[in-house]
């Protein structure tokens, strides 16, 4: 299989920041430009061709992640949420890991990007593109003071929700198999947030919302529907994927979805484990595509939150994606479109610029 950089892929989800904040904080971030132990630093991207994507500022649970790991690999699972997370908690945490990405920025590692212009000009001179988007919104009060300051300091994508429920609506928790469908849509605070994130130009992530909460931000939002990192439900039967009427939505607001590398999202079985062949995640992407169409549909490898398969291994591993679509049959602009074009599509459609 004939492995290459190019083209270069933007990408719909990562969880570095907390990775380096977990890893010490500023001192940490010499690993990303120097190499670390994860999925994501400058050394893998230049090997794997990846040019950027939506760096995640998300606050975490205080959770036993191995006794986690290991009950998603048994057959049936339904892991309890987490409980919800206050304002005064969250907010700390979210500034402490844009300063991250800030300061990976005065560094030279990457440029916050604002509009699909700058993502283009990043992937054109090679400076690692960076999205500033927050996976559950613990951090906004109901008054938006803190979405307006860091709409200021280059935040434009949001995710109400990570899977546990917020002030803003509900998200769904690891069941395997299960619908979305479980629990109330958004609240008024959720409502309210689209509003202002569609007046502001934030993209509204609905990945982690649960259904009822995916009805309602399509109900209220004029911007096009995005789940940056979300499967195929028809093909994995998981909570955290969409069904085909979901997608169907998505694709009537000429929005789209960006594949999850994570391994129980893809596996047909639902299960935490790596030994995934690549004919499964392109098994996904036809899914998506026949769906959604060619323009509407990218990559969002849950890169440092999640188990991916072992073939790919990391960013750097990203070459092997791409010889498996040219082995599969997908021509040089349609691989070009799943990418980065559809994401710099959706994103001047989102942003307006």
């Amino acid at each position: 299989m004939t492995e290459s950089t190019e083209p270069l892929i933007f990408d719909g989800h990562n969880d570095v920041l907390l990775k380096l904040l977990m890893a010490g904080g500023r001192p940490a971030v010499k690993g990303f430009t120097d190499g670390r132990d994860g999925h994501i630093d400058l050394p893998k991207a230049r090997r794997g061709g990846f040019g950027g994507g939506f760096f995640a500022m998300f606050v975490r649970s205080p959770t036993d992640l191995d006794a986690k790991m290991e009950e998603m690999t048994k057959p049936t699972y339904d892991l309890p949420l987490p409980p919800p997370i206050e304002q005064a908690e969250a907010l700390p945490v979210v500034m402490e890991e844009a300063a991250l990405l800030i300061q990976l920025e005065a560094e030279g590692a990457v440029k916050i990007c604002r509009t699909a212009a700058d993502i283009r000009a990043c992937l054109e001179t090679g400076v690692l593109a960076a999205v500033m988007h927050i996976e559950g919104a613990e951090a906004i009060d109901p008054d938006f003071r803190a979405l307006d300051v860091l709409y200021a300091a280059g935040l434009r994508s949001i995710g109400p929700v990570w899977s546990r429920p917020t002030i803003f609506g509900e998200g769904v928790p690891f069941r395997y198999p299960a619908t979305p469908d479980i629990g109330g849509g958004l609240s008024e605070d959720g409502k309210r947030l689209v509003k202002r994130c569609n007046e502001l130009g934030i993209m509204i992530d609905l990945s982690h919302l649960n259904e009822a909460g995916f009805w309602d931000v399509a109900a209220i939002s004029d911007a096009p529907l995005v789940a940056t990192h979300s499967n195929a439900h028809a093909i994995c039967p998981h909570t955290r994927n969409l069904t085909n009427k979901q997608l169907d939505a998505i694709a009537e607001s000429d929005g789209m979805v960006g594949l999850n590398f994570a391994a129980a999202f893809l596996r047909a079985d639902g299960q935490m484990r790596a030994d995934i062949p690549l004919t499964t995640m392109l098994r996904h992407l036809d899914h998506l595509m026949d769906r959604l169409g060619e323009d509407r549909v990218g990559l969002g490898s849950d890169f440092d939150g999640a188990l991916v398969p072992d073939k790919i291994g990391s960013a750097a591993g990203l070459g092997v994606l791409r010889g498996a679509m040219r082995e599969h049959g997908y021509s040089e602009e349609l691989i070009k479109k799943l990418a980065h074009e559809n994401w710099l599509r959706v994103l001047k459609k989102t942003w307006g610029q």
